[in-house]
């Protein structure tokens, strides 16, 4: 997760830089059921509005809950499917309150109505995400149920008036990138806190509509070289219009953020799943504010980009254990059999071990590029789903070979 408002802050404020602290132990996103009254386009788990057998029970979920706090996390996510659809999800929710734990709950809001606002509220969730995908139209087609929009907005709100923290959750692509300033400026009306921008990445559902949703400039199995802003994708050509579009939405994103920052009014801006974040944000510093250009650079190399398989884990319905939630295809062990503990301290894998390298070691555009010890190589599923190879470059990189300091011929001369 990439915290723009956090650096926007250190822009007009200049903190020390401090030493690195690494977090006790990682994120764990829970999906703690897969069943799920909507099914969106870009859903990564594939839920259904169906039970899935298997699902780890009440008893089950508390002695992992025993053994995280053990192994020192400091965070659970609650997600799923649909969270709220779990029955026992304020037992689960409170037992982990009482634990410590930083506590969220991921939900589509939909389901958040009078008859469970004050189970929420009184559970105490530090955060709860809610997702929009657009205005009321754009939301509707993306979750596939008219009404969805209308039903998620009254969450966020019932969640507002109950004083819990709420923020909207956007998923960006080619379809809906249109709706986002309405969004920003829904979320100032509605005098929401926080909103996070997801780019889309290849998994699930959102896997198999990635051609439509963001089309990748690779074409499956064949690795990239670099240096190439046109694509093929299952035979069909696709321009850069998607890494426009995401560009666009940066820049709207920081200018929205900083405006506010200066206002002495600032909201919380996080972005997720493209770590190339951090490296287009230096270049908004050093275009805007370049006597801060160094200090960003150093926090940035301080926060280290993705850390999926180290700082991020994800436990899905039946206990398997991921390196981040779009892993689904690539199971580590399952909790039934192993501690999480010792499934994610086992390096024996080649994903884990190549994760928690201090270097990783990526290839194409990731090896050469001038920014890797910000980005940390991005995000590997990407590179996986498209090349079948963890370690290649990142199809969903946006930047230019010139703004990651490539030359030209790099790769003829390497």
């Amino acid at each position: 997760m990439f915290r723009v408002t956090q650096f926007m802050q250190e822009v007009a404020q200049p903190t020390p830089l401090g030493p690195k602290r690494n977090p006790p132990g990682p994120v764990v996103i829970w999906n703690l059921v897969r069943r799920c009254n909507l099914t969106c386009k870009h859903c990564y788990s594939i839920s259904a509005d169906k039970n899935f057998s298997g699902e780890l029970s009440t008893r089950e979920a508390f002695e992992v809950m025993d053994d995280l706090k053990a192994f020192h996390v400091p965070v659970l996510i609650l997600s799923g499917g649909e969270p709220l659809l779990r029955p026992d999800i304020f037992d689960i929710a409170r037992r982990a309150k009482a634990m410590g734990f930083y506590v969220g709950l991921s939900t589509n809001g939909t389901l958040v109505d009078a008859s469970n606002i004050v189970a929420i509220a009184d559970t105490g969730f530090d955060y709860v995400g809610i997702s929009l995908d657009g205005l009321r139209a754009t939301h509707d087609k993306f979750r596939r149920k008219e009404g969805a929009f209308d039903a998620a907005l009254n969450g966020i709100r019932l969640c507002r008036d109950a004083g819990a923290k709420v923020g909207m959750r956007f998923t960006l692509t080619q379809d809906n990138a249109h709706d986002l300033p309405a969004l920003l400026d829904l979320m100032e009306a509605e005098q929401i806190d926080k909103f996070y921008l997801s780019h889309l990445n290849y998994a699930g559902r959102g896997n198999k509509n990635r051609i439509s949703l963001a089309p990748s400039r690779l074409k499956p199995g064949v690795p990239p070289l670099g240096g190439q802003r046109t694509a093929e994708s299952e035979g069909t050509v696709i321009s850069d219009a998607h890494f426009k579009t995401t560009r666009s939405a940066l820049d709207l994103l920081f200018d929205r953020c900083w405006r506010q920052v200066q206002a002495g009014q600032p909201k919380e801006y996080v972005t997720g799943n493209n770590d190339a974040d951090g490296v287009y944000l230096l270049n908004w510093v050093r275009q805007h504010h370049p006597e801060q250009a160094e200090h960003i650079r150093q926090k940035l190399v301080k926060w280290g980009g993705n850390s999926s398989g180290v700082n991020i884990a994800n436990i899905d319905n039946l206990g398997s254990v991921h390196p981040d939630t779009m892993w689904w295809d690539y199971p580590l062990g399952n909790v039934r059999e192993r501690p999480f503990s010792t499934i994610w301290t086992d390096t024996s894998d080649p994903l884990m071990a190549g994760l928690k390298q201090a270097t990783r070691p990526v290839e194409g555009r990731c090896a050469v590029c001038e920014y890797r010890a910000i980005c940390n190589g991005n995000t590997r599923v990407r590179a996986w789903q498209t090349t079948n190879n963890f370690w290649a470059e990142d199809p969903g990189c946006y930047l230019s070979d010139a703004e990651i300091g490539i030359v030209e011929n790099h790769f003829e001369e390497a």
